[in-house]
C-alpha cells in the first residue's frame, strides 16, 4: 500500500479548522512518526464562503460529501449530531476508509452498528476527540489499562457545566448569571440543553462505560439529572459543609450483576481530586482492579486541545494503513446488563423546608426510619417565623430508597418544601 494517505475532513468549525492547520504546519513530523505522508485533498462544509479560525485553501473546500469520502483512504468526521454525519461515516467504513471521528451523540447512539462495519470492511474507527478533548481516556481505557479490570469511574466531562458551577461557587452567582457569563465567554451555546441538562454527558458515560465494563452501553441506557435545579443555596450549604457541587458521570461495575450508568450533580468534599477541578477543565478517575485509582485531567474542550486529539488518532490509524495492523475492535465479550439506576448506593444531603413547631425533627426522622434510611446528620437554620430550614445527610442508601423517602416527604404535613435531594460522592 502506497505510503500517501489522502484525508477528507467533514467540517471545517472550530475543531475541524485547526485540525487542517496543524496538519499543514507539522506535516513533516507527522509522517516521520506515522509512516505516511499524509495530504488533505478535501474539506466538506456547508457554505464555501463562510469565515473560518483558519483560512483553508478554496480549492480544498466542497459541499460534496460522497465524492470527498469516495476520494479519501482516512476520514475525519467533526460534523457533529447524527445526521448527515451516520451516513457519511457508515459510507466511509462501507468503502474501507479508515474513520476518526468526535461525534460523541454518534457514538453513543450508533457506536456498536460502526464497530460491526468497521471490522466487516477490515478498516478502523478511532474517536480519542469524542471525550473529555485532549484527555487520552479513549486510548487509556483501550489500550493501555487493558489488562485491568475497571471497576468505576467518575468524572467532570463537561467544560460548561463546570464553567457555571465554578463561578456559583467563587463567585456567588445564580445559576442563571454563571449560564449568561458561560455564553458570553464562548464556553455555553446560545441554546445549552445539551450541556446543562446532562447529555453530552451522558453520551460521553456511555462511551466510557462501553470501553471500561467490555459491554455495549448506549446513551438511553443513562440514567441522567442536569444542573438547572441547582440554587445558589445549594452551592453554600455545599460551602458550609466543606464541599462543592459537580455534575459527574459515573459509571460502575457491580460483580457479575451488571453495570449502572448516571449522570447527577452531586456534592464532593474540597479534599476530593475533583473538587479541585476548576473553570471548563474535565477529569476522570478510575479505580482499578490492580492498577488503584488513576486520574486523567486536561483541556476537555476548545479547537487546538480537541484537534490534539484527532491528530493522535491520525497518526494512529495512518500508520495502521502503511505499515499493518488495527486499533482495538470493540470489546464486549463481558456482555453484562446495565441495572436500573435505582438500585445505585449514595450517600444523600436533603434541604427541606418545615413548619417550626415541636415535634418536626421527629416526624421528619420518622420518614427516614419508616423507608430504612438511616441519618448521619441533622442541622437546623435559625427560624424565619414559622419555617424553620432542616439540612439532612444519609448514612448510605439506595436510589430506590431515597425515592421512597421523597414521595413521603412531599406528602407530610409537616414538610412545606423539598428544597434539594443530591448525591454525595468521593468521601
Amino acid at each position: 500500500m502506497s505510503n500517501l494517505q489522502k484525508v477528507a475532513v467533514l467540517g471545517a468549525g472550530t475543531v475541524g479548522s485547526q485540525v487542517i492547520r496543524l496538519i499543514e504546519e507539522s506535516q513533516a513530523e507527522l509522517e516521520a512518526r506515522s509512516g505516511a505522508k499524509l495530504e488533505v485533498n478535501a474539506v466538506v462544509v456547508r457554505n464555501l464562503d463562510s469565515k473560518r479560525d483558519y483560512e483553508i485553501k478554496r480549492e480544498l473546500l466542497t459541499t460534496d460529501a460522497n465524492a470527498a469520502i469516495d476520494g479519501a483512504d482516512i476520514v475525519i468526521e467533526l460534523i457533529g449530531g447524527i445526521e448527515p454525519a451516520f451516513t457519511h461515516v457508515k459510507r466511509a467504513l462501507s468503502r474501507g476508509a479508515t474513520v476518526i471521528t468526535g461525534n460523541k451523540a454518534l457514538l453513543a447512539k450508533h457506536g456498536a452498528e460502526l464497530y460491526e462495519l468497521a471490522e466487516a470492511n477490515d478498516t478502523d474507527l478511532y474517536f480519542e476527540a469524542a471525550v473529555a478533548g485532549a484527555i487520552p481516556i479513549v486510548y487509556g481505557l483501550r489500550e493501555s489499562i487493558a489488562g485491568d479490570r475497571v471497576n468505576r469511574l467518575l468524572g467532570i466531562v463537561n467544560g460548561t457545566t463546570n464553567f457555571i458551577l465554578d463561578q456559583m461557587s467563587t463567585t456567588g452567582a445564580t445559576y442563571e448569571a454563571a449560564l449568561k457569563k458561560a455564553q458570553e465567554l464562548g464556553f455555553a451555546e446560545a441554546d445549552p440543553t445539551a450541556d446543562v441538562e446532562g447529555l453530552d454527558a451522558a453520551a460521553k458515560c456511555a462511551i466510557m462505560a462501553s470501553l471500561a465494563f467490555h459491554t455495549r452501553v448506549s446513551i438511553d441506557d443513562v440514567e441522567v439529572e442536569g444542573i438547572t435545579g441547582i440554587t445558589a443555596e445549594d452551592v453554600a450549604e455545599a460551602a458550609k459543609n466543606g464541599m462543592v457541587v459537580k455534575l459527574l458521570a459515573v459509571a460502575q461495575r457491580r460483580g457479575e450483576e451488571g453495570i449502572l450508568a448516571q449522570v447527577y450533580p452531586a456534592l464532593v468534599p474540597n479534599t476530593h481530586p475533583l473538587a479541585m477541578v476548576s473553570g471548563a477543565f474535565n477529569a476522570v478517575l478510575l479505580d482499578n482492579e490492580s492498577a488503584g485509582r488513576l486520574m486523567f485531567y486536561g483541556q476537555g474542550a476548545g479547537g487546538t486541545p480537541t484537534a490534539s486529539a484527532v491528530l493522535s488518532d491520525l497518526v494512529a490509524g495512518a500508520s495502521h494503513r502503511v505499515l499493518g495492523g488495527h486499533a482495538p475492535r470493540e470489546s464486549r465479550y463481558a456482555d453484562l446488563p446495565v441495572l436500573d439506576p435505582s438500585m445505585a448506593q449514595a450517600r444523600f444531603q436533603l434541604r427541606l423546608k418545615v413548619a417550626e413547631r415541636p415535634g418536626v425533627l421527629a416526624e421528619v426522622s420518622s420518614v427516614f426510619g419508616n423507608n430504612g434510611v438511616s441519618l448521619l446528620t441533622v442541622s437546623q437554620d435559625v427560624a424565619e417565623g414559622d419555617v424553620a430550614s432542616l439540612s439532612l445527610s444519609t448514612h448510605t442508601t439506595s436510589g430506590a430508597q431515597m425515592d421512597a423517602v421523597r414521595r413521603e416527604l412531599a406528602e407530610s404535613e409537616v414538610v412545606l418544601s423539598v428544597e434539594s435531594v443530591l448525591r454525595i460522592e468521593g468521601e
